[in-house]
C-alpha cells in the first residue's frame, strides 16, 4: 500500500482516518452531532462531511450478559445504516470521537471501526469552466427532494 501521500495537478492524496459505524436510520444525527461537536469534518469549503448508506438490515443474537438477556432466535433488525466520515490521523482524536459515537448510540455493542486510507482533497483550482461540474450542468442539488429518514 501506499505509505504517504502524493499530488496530482487538481488533488491532494491525503494520510486519513476512515472512521464507520453501524446505527439504527433514526439514531444517526444524534450521533453525528456528537462527533461534529468534537471534529468538523471539513472537506474544503465544506463541513459535516459524512456518507450514510441505505437501510439495510442487522444480524445479531443476543448472548448471556446481554441488556435483553440470551435469546435462541437469531434478530433481524431493519432500517440499519453505515455512516463513514474522514479525520486527521490522529489517535487522540480518534478515541475521543470514538467515546462520543459510543455514548451517543443506543446500542450495547455498537460496530465502529477505525481504518487508515488515503483519501482526496481538492487543490480549490479554478475550474467554473469545466462541463462537468454540477453547476455546469442541469443537475441542482439545493433543488433536489429531500431525503427522508426511515426511524
Amino acid at each position: 500500500m501506499i505509505d504517504s501521500g502524493f499530488e496530482t495537478k487538481s488533488v491532494r492524496m491525503e494520510l486519513l482516518l476512515l472512521v464507520t459505524f453501524q446505527a439504527p436510520g433514526g439514531d444517526v444525527d444524534r450521533i453525528m452531532e456528537a462527533v461534529v461537536a468534537i471534529a468538523p469534518l471539513t472537506m474544503g469549503k465544506y463541513d459535516s462531511n459524512a456518507y450514510q448508506s441505505a437501510h439495510g438490515i442487522e444480524r445479531y443474537r443476543p448472548l448471556e450478559g446481554a441488556a435483553a438477556g440470551a435469546e435462541t432466535e437469531l434478530r433481524r433488525r431493519p432500517g440499519t445504516v453505515e455512516v463513514s466520515f474522514e479525520l486527521p490521523d490522529d489517535q487522540a482524536l480518534a478515541a475521543r470521537i470514538v467515546e462520543a459515537i459510543f455514548q451517543a448510540h443506543s446500542y450495547q455493542e455498537p460496530v465502529i471501526r477505525i481504518q487508515p486510507i488515503l483519501a482526496s482533497r481538492s487543490k480549490g483550482l479554478d475550474d467554473r469552466s469545466n462541463p462537468n461540474r454540477w453547476w455546469n450542468t442541469t443537475g441542482d442539488w439545493k433543488k433536489a427532494a429531500p431525503i427522508k429518514e426511515d426511524a
